[in-house]
């Protein structure tokens, strides 16, 4: 544990681990309790008296070996998911950094590049975060996921091939560019949709753009996801109609690295959260997570949009 001998070096580590870890889950709880039973291992091994001589490589090894046996008992609970499945949102506010463990998630795992990871088995999405994300060479990859160099590159190759049609989009904006005009175009979205004004409101969207609903069966959502910028910006203004009825407010954030909001209920309660992708200035993916079991990392979850229990 942190604070425990040769805790100091340990905590250094603890903003990478979580983002292996939530890169490896779309999980924030999970994530956490993953780094958490990897610092827990740590303390074990220190007790025993084994000697650690590279504390990084133990643990994003540890950290990334837990991923995958995660994965491999969620992959079922993913397969009866009702609705589109998106990843617990991230949420750093617009106006201060977020807690250390959220530095490493900057414009490196949004919602759409996750939700495209679920297309790989567990240990094709260990080798490719680790590569693609992280930028571990081969050589590291192999040591921390147990496999072979040239395995490691066929898997990597192979995984690539399978979500490259989607793939993450690159903005060839410098970070500080990127995030004045991210923040404009979403300060700029929401008026329009709050307004209803859907001329401007469809000269946000791109023409292909699509939005992803998530409320696990447990919320009021899409059952599958929107396309076509007519019918996505009918959408956001009869939503928005609504959430004025109800009294709900929102507030820009920042979300996986993305510009997006939060909805609050009139008690102040997290009612749902908005991630906006932009491509080329435009809107080109809208994810939105009011699954409450998504949301109670955020704080006190709304029940305005709840469902009623399923009687089994």
């Amino acid at each position: 544990m942190p604070g425990s001998a040769g805790g100091t070096d340990a905590a250094g580590y603890r903003a990478l681990l979580f983002s292996i870890a939530y890169g490896m889950t779309g999980s924030v709880g999970d994530a956490e309790d993953i780094v958490q039973d990897a610092f827990l291992g740590l303390t074990r091994a220190h007790q025993a008296g084994t000697a650690i001589a590279d504390m990084k490589a133990y643990l994003t090894t540890t950290v990334t070996r837990l991923g995958i046996n995660y994965l491999s008992s969620a992959r079922v609970r993913r397969e009866t998911y009702v609705g589109d499945w998106l990843p617990e949102p991230v949420v750093v506010s617009a106006d201060r950094p977020g807690p250390a463990e959220h530095a490493e998630l900057t414009d490196s795992l949004s919602m759409a590049f996750l939700v495209l990871l679920e297309a790989l088995s567990p240990v094709e999405r260990a080798v490719f975060v680790l590569r693609e994300v992280f930028e571990y060479g081969y050589l590291d990859v192999a040591r921390i996921t147990g496999k072979s160099e040239a395995n490691c590159r066929q898997i990597f190759a192979r995984a690539r091939k399978r979500i490259a049609p989607g793939g993450q989009a690159v903005d060839s904006a410098p970070p500080r560019a990127r995030r004045v005009a991210g923040e404009e175009l979403a300060r700029r979205f929401f008026d329009a949709a709050a307004g209803g004004d859907m001329d401007a409101l469809l000269g946000m969207l791109a023409p292909d753009v699509v939005f992803h609903g998530d409320g696990g069966g447990k919320a009021r959502a899409l059952g599958k996801s929107l396309s076509d910028p007519q019918r996505v910006g009918q959408l956001l203004v009869g939503g928005f109609r609504r959430v004025r009825m109800l009294g709900i407010s929102l507030r820009l954030v920042w979300v996986n690295g993305r510009p997006g909001a939060v909805m609050y209920d009139a008690e102040g309660r997290v009612a749902s959260v908005v991630e906006l992708d932009i491509v080329d200035g435009a809107v080109q993916a809208i994810h939105s997570v009011s699954n409450p079991d998504k949301l109670g990392h955020l704080g006190p979850v709304s029940d305005i949009a709840r469902l009623p229990e399923r009687k089994s």
